[in-house]
């Protein structure tokens, strides 16, 4: 175990010599000094793991000493010990960003428990992190070979993604590859109780269902709408649970959540497919037919254009509906429409709902798959959250949202769809028609170069709401984090695309998606 060095700073030093000897007999050194001064000294000289640090000193105070310290080196933790309870004073320690704030008389364990706290704490969280997901391990894996339904299998991937996050901020990695097997285990599991259910979810108006992309603004969105009550609905596109939950984090001094709750995107779990049904309010097969001047086929590389009638869908969804709530539709694509639509946010507060659709995490997973650089930037799951977050603290939408919160403004925020890092191939053969997406086919004459497993074939796609340009379209969706890729130039593809982040067929994190109303604090 690490051998911690502690300096301490007070002008009773030698009355302080018991705790210093208790320490060190804990395992610490520590160096005492007399004076704030010397304790400047000292910092300047060597490096301290801790420091302690008298307030009420003779010469330099301590709240001055505190100050030239964080000059010199300001990551060391300091923990400020005075007799003083005197609010000016604790509140310009803290501002100064002192670690701690002990009162005396202080006893041993005081001390001890500050130490742990500011120096153990990692390991020590750690050492419970791992001991307390071995114990739910079982559980867990339990559970998933259990004949679960819907809501149960809701409850499993918000346990894996609690442990996912725990994990990551764990300083022993040791329990990851462990973690990583289960969750494999599990989405293989849920992928199996998809091919078995979606049908009848599709088809079978008596079977219990969750709510899905087309009911979504029928069920969860139109109760919420009231008049002079501004509604926000913000859909960030391809946003997952576990990036739900960093957001949360940061948004959580402005925001209580009044409802978190999921829901599971249609198939294929593709904006094009997806985000259409929300606005719609309709599956892509009704879509189709009921408007066929707003429905774009994906065929080829054709996928962009399905999005582009969005606003539309939505106003015919109202009327429908029979609903007369004005609304505003704003697509944000670049970082100047983010910032317009800040400049703009009075005018907003006209509507009675303002959807919003943010792109930047669908645009991020696809610079991923390009751009090697951004490959190194977000190697892994852990990374890729990591720079979810820096956008999300360093973006316009931060300042929507707390713009938002001043006006006391309802918010929901949600997704169309997740994504899956994928890492095996299958071969697949189609004709050029054939879309480009590498987690579902849509088109004529599929056929598999390769074995079935981790593959779901819809030969009928009217059974899955889905339609049918041509009489023998068929779709192919992988599982997982399973890609199709073509047999010509196989090798280089798969190269190309191992790895990356990907969106269009069946796993928990594409298909169980966040959705939370917030209001503001």
């Amino acid at each position: 175990m690490q051998r911690f060095t502690i300096l301490w700073a007070d002008d009773e030093i030698d009355l302080l010599k018991p705790y210093i000897v208790f320490l060190e007999n804990k395992g610490y050194d520590v160096t005492p000094v007399p004076s704030g001064a010397d304790a400047i000294d000292m910092v300047e000289k060597n490096n301290y793991d801790l420091i302690f640090l008298d307030e009420m000193m003779a010469g330099m105070t301590g709240l001055e000493t505190l100050v030239q310290i964080k000059k010199i080196k300001a990551h060391i933790p300091v923990v400020m010990i005075t007799k003083s309870e005197e609010e000016r004073i604790m509140e310009e320690a803290i501002g100064s960003k002192i670690a701690d704030y002990l009162i005396k008389p202080i006893n041993p364990n005081q001390i001890l428990l500050s130490i742990k706290k500011l120096l153990d704490n990692k390991r020590l969280v750690s050492e419970k992190t791992n001991s307390s997901y071995m114990q739910d391990f079982r559980q867990i894996s339990m559970q998933y070979n259990d004949d679960l339904d819907f809501n149960e299998w809701v409850e499993i991937y918000k346990k894996l993604v609690f442990w996912e996050l725990e994990i990551d901020r764990s300083v022993d990695k040791s329990m990851e590859e462990v973690f990583l097997m289960q969750k494999s285990e599990a989405n293989s599991r849920f992928c199996e109780f998809v091919e078995d259910n979606y049908e009848g979810w599709m088809t079978d108006p008596k079977v219990k269902k969750p709510v899905f992309s087309f009911n979504l603004f029928k069920q969860k969105i139109f109760p919420l709408i009231k008049p002079n009550s501004p509604l926000f609905f913000i859909l960030i596109d391809n946003f997952r649970l576990d990036q739900w939950k960093i957001m949360e984090e940061i948004i959580n001094d402005i925001f209580i959540v009044e409802e978190e709750d999921t829901y599971f995107s249609i198939l294929p779990t593709a904006t094009s497919y997806a985000r259409n049904a929300i606005f719609s309010g309709l599956s892509p097969l009704e879509m189709s037919k009921q408007h066929a001047d707003l429905w774009v086929n994906d065929e080829g590389d054709n996928e962009d254009g399905l999005n582009k009638n969005e606003e539309e869908f939505l106003r015919r969804q109202f009327k429908r509906n029979n609903l007369n709530h004005k609304f505003s539709y704003h697509k944000i694509l670049t970082n100047n429409q983010a910032k317009s639509l800040v400049d703009g946010f009075s005018n907003l507060l006209k509507d009675d709902l303002i959807v919003v659709v943010y792109n930047f995490i669908d645009m991020l997973s696809h610079a991923r798959t390009d751009m090697a650089v951004i490959k190194e930037l977000a190697p892994d799951e852990a990374a890729y959250r990591s720079i979810t977050r820096s956008w999300l603290l360093h973006s316009p939408l931060l300042d929507f949202l707390k713009l938002i919160a001043s006006k006391n403004g309802r918010l929901v925020i949600t997704t169309d769809h997740g994504m899956v890092k994928v890492k095996n191939a299958k071969r697949i053969v189609g004709d050029r028609n054939v879309n480009t997406n590498l987690r579902y086919k849509q088109g004529k004459n599929l056929n598999l170069d390769d074995k079935p497993d981790g593959i779901i074939e819809v030969r009928r796609p009217e059974n899955y709401k889905l339609p049918s340009p041509n009489v023998s379209t068929s779709y192919f969706f992988t599982t997982n984090d399973y890609f199709f890729a073509y047999p010509n130039n196989f090798n280089h593809y798969v190269s190309h695309y191992r790895d990356t982040f990907q969106h269009g067929g069946v796993s928990l994190e594409e298909m169980i998606i966040p959705f939370a109303v917030l209001k503001a604090r």
